[in-house]
Protein backbone atom coordinates (compact mmCIF):
# COMPACT_ATOMS: atom_id res chain seq x y z
CA UNK A 1 0.00 0.00 0.00
CA UNK A 2 1.23 3.69 -0.86
CA UNK A 3 1.92 5.95 1.73
CA UNK A 4 1.73 9.38 1.47
CA UNK A 5 3.24 12.16 4.03
CA UNK A 6 1.94 15.64 4.25
CA UNK A 7 4.90 17.38 6.27
CA UNK A 8 5.12 20.58 8.59
CA UNK A 9 1.65 22.05 7.95
CA UNK A 10 -0.62 24.33 9.85
CA UNK A 11 -3.69 21.67 10.28
CA UNK A 12 -7.13 22.75 11.49
CA UNK A 13 -7.12 19.64 14.02
CA UNK A 14 -9.89 19.72 16.91
CA UNK A 15 -11.23 22.82 16.96
CA UNK A 16 -7.37 24.13 17.26
CA UNK A 17 -4.85 25.71 14.47
CA UNK A 18 -1.98 23.11 15.39
CA UNK A 19 1.26 24.39 13.70
CA UNK A 20 4.26 22.02 12.13
CA UNK A 21 1.94 19.08 12.05
CA UNK A 22 2.13 16.33 9.81
CA UNK A 23 -0.40 13.74 8.41
CA UNK A 24 0.35 10.24 7.58
CA UNK A 25 -1.84 8.92 4.45
CA UNK A 26 -2.19 5.19 3.71
CA UNK A 27 -4.22 3.91 1.14
CA UNK A 28 -7.71 6.19 1.32
CA UNK A 29 -7.34 7.28 4.96
CA UNK A 30 -5.40 9.33 7.97
CA UNK A 31 -3.58 6.51 9.64
CA UNK A 32 -1.47 9.37 11.81
CA UNK A 33 -1.09 12.99 12.81
CA UNK A 34 2.46 14.05 13.74
CA UNK A 35 3.77 11.30 12.57
CA UNK A 36 7.37 10.08 13.74
CA UNK A 37 9.96 8.71 11.40
CA UNK A 38 8.24 6.49 8.82
CA UNK A 39 9.50 5.28 4.90
CA UNK A 40 7.00 7.22 2.72
CA UNK A 41 6.04 6.72 -0.97
CA UNK A 42 5.36 9.96 -1.23
CA UNK A 43 6.35 13.84 0.90
CA UNK A 44 4.72 16.95 -0.21
CA UNK A 45 6.17 20.37 2.25
CA UNK A 46 3.35 21.53 3.74
CA UNK A 47 5.37 24.60 5.22
CA UNK A 48 3.74 27.93 5.66
CA UNK A 49 0.22 26.02 4.18
CA UNK A 50 -2.74 25.47 6.54
CA UNK A 51 -4.56 22.43 5.97
CA UNK A 52 -7.97 21.74 6.13
CA UNK A 53 -10.65 18.99 5.65
CA UNK A 54 -11.85 19.36 1.92
CA UNK A 55 -14.82 21.19 1.63
CA UNK A 56 -18.40 19.25 0.86
CA UNK A 57 -20.58 21.49 -1.16
CA UNK A 58 -24.19 20.12 -0.64
CA UNK A 59 -26.00 22.47 -3.04
CA UNK A 60 -24.48 22.83 -6.60
CA UNK A 61 -26.11 22.53 -10.03
CA UNK A 62 -23.21 22.47 -12.10
CA UNK A 63 -20.25 23.72 -13.23
CA UNK A 64 -18.22 24.25 -16.60
CA UNK A 65 -20.83 24.70 -18.69
CA UNK A 66 -22.52 21.44 -17.08
CA UNK A 67 -25.51 20.98 -15.89
CA UNK A 68 -26.80 18.26 -13.43
CA UNK A 69 -30.58 18.38 -14.71
CA UNK A 70 -29.26 17.10 -17.99
CA UNK A 71 -26.42 16.16 -17.60
CA UNK A 72 -24.46 12.57 -18.70
CA UNK A 73 -22.26 10.46 -16.75
CA UNK A 74 -19.05 12.34 -18.15
CA UNK A 75 -20.76 15.83 -18.01
CA UNK A 76 -20.88 15.36 -14.02
CA UNK A 77 -17.20 13.77 -13.90
CA UNK A 78 -16.03 16.66 -15.65
CA UNK A 79 -18.15 18.60 -13.08
CA UNK A 80 -16.04 16.74 -9.94
CA UNK A 81 -12.91 17.31 -12.17
CA UNK A 82 -13.33 20.61 -11.79
CA UNK A 83 -14.34 21.20 -8.34
CA UNK A 84 -11.24 19.05 -7.04
CA UNK A 85 -9.17 21.72 -8.92
CA UNK A 86 -10.81 24.13 -6.24
CA UNK A 87 -10.41 22.30 -3.11
CA UNK A 88 -13.96 20.50 -2.90
CA UNK A 89 -13.30 16.51 -2.37
CA UNK A 90 -17.34 16.05 -1.72
CA UNK A 91 -20.47 17.30 -3.33
CA UNK A 92 -23.75 16.67 -3.33
CA UNK A 93 -25.38 17.20 -7.47
CA UNK A 94 -28.70 19.36 -7.27
CA UNK A 95 -31.79 18.88 -9.23
CA UNK A 96 -34.32 21.68 -9.73
CA UNK A 97 -37.96 20.87 -9.97
CA UNK A 98 -38.03 18.86 -13.60
CA UNK A 99 -40.43 16.68 -15.54
CA UNK A 100 -40.38 13.06 -13.65
CA UNK A 101 -38.79 11.65 -17.03
CA UNK A 102 -35.75 14.04 -16.53
CA UNK A 103 -35.54 13.42 -12.84
CA UNK A 104 -35.17 9.56 -13.70
CA UNK A 105 -32.71 10.40 -16.26
CA UNK A 106 -30.24 12.50 -13.86
CA UNK A 107 -30.66 10.04 -11.12
CA UNK A 108 -29.13 7.22 -13.10
CA UNK A 109 -26.83 9.49 -14.34
CA UNK A 110 -25.48 10.17 -10.49
CA UNK A 111 -26.08 6.94 -10.29
CA UNK A 112 -23.32 6.30 -12.99
CA UNK A 113 -20.78 8.64 -11.77
CA UNK A 114 -21.15 7.15 -8.41
CA UNK A 115 -20.29 3.46 -9.62
CA UNK A 116 -16.81 5.02 -11.43
CA UNK A 117 -15.86 7.95 -9.21
CA UNK A 118 -14.13 5.49 -6.72
CA UNK A 119 -10.64 5.76 -7.07
CA UNK A 120 -10.63 8.51 -8.77
CA UNK A 121 -9.05 12.51 -7.52
CA UNK A 122 -12.20 13.95 -8.45
CA UNK A 123 -14.93 15.27 -5.83
CA UNK A 124 -16.99 12.40 -4.54
CA UNK A 125 -20.84 12.33 -5.20
CA UNK A 126 -22.17 11.56 -1.72
CA UNK A 127 -25.82 11.52 -2.93
CA UNK A 128 -28.58 13.96 -4.47
CA UNK A 129 -30.01 16.89 -3.53
CA UNK A 130 -34.27 17.76 -4.97
CA UNK A 131 -34.32 21.11 -4.30
CA UNK A 132 -38.28 22.48 -4.56
CA UNK A 133 -40.04 19.48 -5.79
CA UNK A 134 -42.59 20.83 -2.69
CA UNK A 135 -42.15 24.31 -2.90
CA UNK A 136 -44.28 27.44 -1.75
CA UNK A 137 -44.93 29.23 -6.01
CA UNK A 138 -44.75 32.68 -4.54
CA UNK A 139 -41.01 31.83 -3.25
CA UNK A 140 -39.81 30.27 -6.25
CA UNK A 141 -37.09 32.40 -6.90
CA UNK A 142 -35.23 30.79 -10.28
CA UNK A 143 -37.20 27.87 -10.06
CA UNK A 144 -39.99 26.42 -12.27
CA UNK A 145 -43.50 26.31 -10.28
CA UNK A 146 -44.90 24.11 -13.59
CA UNK A 147 -42.60 21.24 -12.17
CA UNK A 148 -43.78 21.83 -8.36
CA UNK A 149 -45.43 18.91 -6.88
CA UNK A 150 -48.57 18.42 -4.69
CA UNK A 151 -48.32 16.01 -2.02
CA UNK A 152 -50.72 13.78 -2.10
CA UNK A 153 -49.35 10.74 0.03
CA UNK A 154 -47.93 8.89 -3.13
CA UNK A 155 -45.11 11.34 -4.24
CA UNK A 156 -42.41 10.22 -2.04
CA UNK A 157 -42.29 6.87 -3.31
CA UNK A 158 -42.51 8.36 -7.14
CA UNK A 159 -39.28 10.39 -6.45
CA UNK A 160 -36.79 8.59 -8.35
CA UNK A 161 -33.37 7.62 -5.42
CA UNK A 162 -30.18 6.55 -5.84
CA UNK A 163 -28.54 2.82 -5.39
CA UNK A 164 -26.19 4.44 -2.80
CA UNK A 165 -25.57 7.62 -0.80
CA UNK A 166 -27.51 10.48 0.74
CA UNK A 167 -31.21 11.82 -0.54
CA UNK A 168 -31.79 15.76 0.64
CA UNK A 169 -34.23 17.43 0.05
CA UNK A 170 -35.72 21.10 -0.08
CA UNK A 171 -39.48 22.22 0.72
CA UNK A 172 -41.85 24.48 2.00
CA UNK A 173 -43.71 23.07 5.19
CA UNK A 174 -46.85 25.59 4.47
CA UNK A 175 -47.76 23.04 1.13
CA UNK A 176 -50.89 20.91 1.86
CA UNK A 177 -49.93 17.96 4.15
CA UNK A 178 -46.46 19.41 4.68
CA UNK A 179 -45.99 18.50 8.57
CA UNK A 180 -46.87 15.00 7.29
CA UNK A 181 -44.59 15.77 4.55
CA UNK A 182 -41.90 16.17 6.10
CA UNK A 183 -42.42 13.39 8.88
CA UNK A 184 -42.64 10.67 6.15
CA UNK A 185 -39.03 12.00 4.37
CA UNK A 186 -37.35 11.67 8.11
CA UNK A 187 -38.59 8.37 8.66
CA UNK A 188 -37.19 7.51 4.68
CA UNK A 189 -34.16 8.78 5.90
CA UNK A 190 -34.14 11.75 3.79
CA UNK A 191 -32.25 15.25 5.06
CA UNK A 192 -34.86 18.03 4.83
CA UNK A 193 -34.35 21.39 4.63
CA UNK A 194 -36.55 24.10 4.69
CA UNK A 195 -36.36 26.68 1.83
CA UNK A 196 -38.39 28.68 -1.17
CA UNK A 197 -41.14 29.57 2.20
CA UNK A 198 -42.91 31.98 3.49
CA UNK A 199 -44.13 29.73 6.22
CA UNK A 200 -45.56 31.43 9.58
CA UNK A 201 -43.47 30.53 12.68
CA UNK A 202 -46.27 28.42 14.30
CA UNK A 203 -45.56 25.97 10.97
CA UNK A 204 -41.51 26.22 11.01
CA UNK A 205 -42.12 24.93 14.47
CA UNK A 206 -44.25 21.92 13.57
CA UNK A 207 -42.03 21.37 10.76
CA UNK A 208 -39.28 21.31 13.11
CA UNK A 209 -40.34 19.10 15.33
CA UNK A 210 -41.23 16.82 12.73
CA UNK A 211 -37.55 16.58 11.76
CA UNK A 212 -36.96 19.68 9.64
CA UNK A 213 -34.06 21.24 11.04
CA UNK A 214 -31.81 23.26 8.99
CA UNK A 215 -32.84 25.65 5.89
CA UNK A 216 -31.54 26.33 2.42
CA UNK A 217 -29.73 29.44 1.03
CA UNK A 218 -30.56 31.36 3.95
CA UNK A 219 -32.21 34.71 3.18
CA UNK A 220 -33.09 33.87 -0.23
CA UNK A 221 -36.23 32.71 -1.07
CA UNK A 222 -38.00 32.96 2.35
CA UNK A 223 -39.48 36.02 4.20
CA UNK A 224 -37.13 38.42 6.23
CA UNK A 225 -36.30 39.65 9.77
CA UNK A 226 -38.97 42.64 10.83
CA UNK A 227 -38.96 43.62 14.57
CA UNK A 228 -42.84 42.92 14.15
CA UNK A 229 -42.83 39.86 11.97
CA UNK A 230 -40.29 37.61 12.89
CA UNK A 231 -40.44 35.99 9.34
CA UNK A 232 -38.25 32.63 8.76
CA UNK A 233 -35.15 34.67 9.10
CA UNK A 234 -35.66 35.79 12.42
CA UNK A 235 -37.24 31.95 13.51
CA UNK A 236 -34.25 30.36 12.35
CA UNK A 237 -31.98 33.48 14.06
CA UNK A 238 -33.88 32.64 17.28
CA UNK A 239 -34.36 28.98 17.38
CA UNK A 240 -31.15 27.27 18.92
CA UNK A 241 -31.82 23.88 17.14
CA UNK A 242 -31.91 25.04 13.70
CA UNK A 243 -29.11 25.06 11.56
CA UNK A 244 -28.99 27.03 7.97
CA UNK A 245 -26.87 27.01 4.90
CA UNK A 246 -25.83 30.06 3.13
CA UNK A 247 -24.10 31.59 -0.05
CA UNK A 248 -21.53 33.34 0.64
CA UNK A 249 -20.93 35.15 -3.24
CA UNK A 250 -21.28 38.57 -1.87
CA UNK A 251 -23.90 38.53 -4.61
CA UNK A 252 -27.03 36.63 -2.87
CA UNK A 253 -26.11 38.02 0.32
CA UNK A 254 -24.47 41.39 1.28
CA UNK A 255 -21.47 41.19 2.64
CA UNK A 256 -22.07 42.66 5.90
CA UNK A 257 -25.45 40.91 6.40
CA UNK A 258 -23.54 37.38 5.75
CA UNK A 259 -21.01 38.23 8.97
CA UNK A 260 -24.06 39.07 10.75
CA UNK A 261 -25.65 35.92 9.96
CA UNK A 262 -23.14 33.15 10.70
CA UNK A 263 -21.68 35.40 13.60
CA UNK A 264 -25.13 35.52 15.04
CA UNK A 265 -25.96 31.86 14.35
CA UNK A 266 -22.09 31.27 15.36
CA UNK A 267 -20.16 29.06 13.02
CA UNK A 268 -20.82 25.49 14.31
CA UNK A 269 -24.42 25.89 12.91
CA UNK A 270 -24.11 27.07 9.61
CA UNK A 271 -22.98 25.28 5.87
CA UNK A 272 -21.21 27.06 3.17
CA UNK A 273 -22.73 26.35 -0.20
CA UNK A 274 -22.34 27.80 -3.85
CA UNK A 275 -25.32 27.11 -5.05
CA UNK A 276 -23.56 27.15 -8.22
CA UNK A 277 -25.04 26.46 -11.87
CA UNK A 278 -23.45 25.13 -15.28
CA UNK A 279 -21.44 28.91 -16.75
CA UNK A 280 -19.42 28.57 -13.16
CA UNK A 281 -15.91 28.43 -14.22
CA UNK A 282 -16.29 30.00 -17.94
CA UNK A 283 -17.00 33.50 -17.43
CA UNK A 284 -19.21 36.65 -18.63
CA UNK A 285 -21.74 35.89 -21.03
CA UNK A 286 -25.23 33.89 -22.01
CA UNK A 287 -26.04 30.41 -21.73
CA UNK A 288 -29.33 28.49 -21.78
CA UNK A 289 -30.51 26.79 -18.46
CA UNK A 290 -33.69 25.26 -17.59
CA UNK A 291 -35.20 26.24 -20.21
CA UNK A 292 -34.38 29.79 -20.38
CA UNK A 293 -31.28 32.22 -20.88
CA UNK A 294 -29.21 33.12 -18.20
CA UNK A 295 -26.55 36.24 -18.44
CA UNK A 296 -23.73 36.30 -16.23
CA UNK A 297 -22.32 39.50 -15.91
CA UNK A 298 -19.17 40.21 -13.41
CA UNK A 299 -19.89 37.26 -11.29
CA UNK A 300 -24.18 37.83 -11.29
CA UNK A 301 -26.42 35.88 -13.25
CA UNK A 302 -29.69 36.94 -14.15
CA UNK A 303 -33.00 35.17 -15.74
CA UNK A 304 -35.01 36.59 -18.07
CA UNK A 305 -37.66 36.82 -15.33
CA UNK A 306 -35.12 39.39 -13.21
CA UNK A 307 -34.34 37.00 -11.10
CA UNK A 308 -31.00 36.35 -9.27
CA UNK A 309 -30.54 32.12 -10.86
CA UNK A 310 -27.65 30.22 -8.55
CA UNK A 311 -24.41 31.64 -8.39
CA UNK A 312 -20.66 31.09 -10.32
CA UNK A 313 -18.28 30.57 -7.42
CA UNK A 314 -16.83 27.64 -6.06
CA UNK A 315 -16.55 27.06 -2.63
CA UNK A 316 -13.01 27.67 -2.74
CA UNK A 317 -14.27 31.18 -4.00
CA UNK A 318 -16.85 30.97 -0.63
CA UNK A 319 -13.97 30.14 2.04
CA UNK A 320 -11.98 32.82 0.54
CA UNK A 321 -14.78 35.47 1.50
CA UNK A 322 -15.35 34.41 4.89
CA UNK A 323 -11.40 34.20 5.60
CA UNK A 324 -11.49 38.38 4.18
CA UNK A 325 -14.83 38.81 6.69
CA UNK A 326 -12.24 37.75 9.27
CA UNK A 327 -13.76 34.43 10.20
CA UNK A 328 -10.74 31.88 11.36
CA UNK A 329 -9.13 28.95 9.10
CA UNK A 330 -10.88 26.99 12.20
CA UNK A 331 -14.19 28.93 11.78
CA UNK A 332 -14.26 28.52 8.32
CA UNK A 333 -13.28 24.92 8.17
CA UNK A 334 -16.44 23.96 10.27
CA UNK A 335 -18.58 25.69 7.82
CA UNK A 336 -17.02 24.23 4.29
CA UNK A 337 -16.99 20.73 5.55
CA UNK A 338 -17.57 19.44 9.37
CA UNK A 339 -21.08 20.91 9.67
CA UNK A 340 -22.10 19.73 5.64
CA UNK A 341 -20.69 16.26 6.86
CA UNK A 342 -22.71 16.34 10.03
CA UNK A 343 -26.01 17.87 8.12
CA UNK A 344 -25.72 14.67 6.07
CA UNK A 345 -24.68 12.30 8.35
CA UNK A 346 -21.34 11.03 7.28
CA UNK A 347 -19.02 12.92 10.01
CA UNK A 348 -17.74 9.61 10.97
CA UNK A 349 -15.38 9.73 7.75
CA UNK A 350 -15.96 12.86 6.41
CA UNK A 351 -15.42 16.78 7.66
CA UNK A 352 -12.28 16.88 9.69
CA UNK A 353 -9.06 15.81 10.17
CA UNK A 354 -8.90 12.77 12.46
CA UNK A 355 -6.94 9.53 12.19
CA UNK A 356 -9.28 6.93 10.60
CA UNK A 357 -11.09 9.06 8.71
CA UNK A 358 -10.78 9.59 4.93
CA UNK A 359 -7.92 11.92 3.50
CA UNK A 360 -10.04 14.54 1.83
CA UNK A 361 -7.81 17.56 2.27
CA UNK A 362 -7.03 20.61 1.14
CA UNK A 363 -3.84 22.96 1.65
CA UNK A 364 -4.11 26.87 0.84
CA UNK A 365 -1.36 29.38 1.15
CA UNK A 366 -1.35 32.77 3.09
CA UNK A 367 -3.11 34.10 0.08
CA UNK A 368 -5.98 32.19 -0.06
CA UNK A 369 -4.86 29.70 -2.98
CA UNK A 370 -5.61 26.17 -3.17
CA UNK A 371 -1.68 24.83 -3.13
CA UNK A 372 -2.85 20.89 -2.55
CA UNK A 373 -5.64 18.72 -2.80
CA UNK A 374 -6.07 15.09 -1.86
CA UNK A 375 -8.83 13.12 -2.18
CA UNK A 376 -9.09 9.33 -0.44
CA UNK A 377 -5.89 8.96 -0.68
CA UNK A 378 -4.88 10.27 -4.15
CA UNK A 379 -3.69 13.81 -5.18
CA UNK A 380 -5.73 15.87 -7.19
CA UNK A 381 -3.85 19.20 -6.70
CA UNK A 382 -0.48 19.69 -6.30
CA UNK A 383 1.44 23.18 -6.85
Amino acid sequence: MNSFLLNNGNAVLSGQLKSKTSLMIEGESITAISAGAHSFSRIFDADDLTLISGFIDIHIHGAVGVDVNSADVDGLLAIAEFLAKNGVTGWVPTLVPDSDENYRRAINAIDGLMEIQSGRPVAQALGVHYEGVFANEQMCGALRPEFFKKFTGVEIAELPRLKNGVHMTTLAPEIDGGKELIGELVRQGWVVSIGHTKADTETLDEACDAGAKHLTHFYNAMTGLHHRDVGVVGWALTRNDVTFDIIADGVHVHPRMLEFACRSKTPDMVSLISDSVAPTGLGDGDYKIWGETVSVAGGKTRNERGSIAGSVITMHDAVKRMLSLGFSAVEVSKMASLNPAKLLGIQDSYGSIETGKRADLAAMDEAGNIRFVMIGGLVAVEA
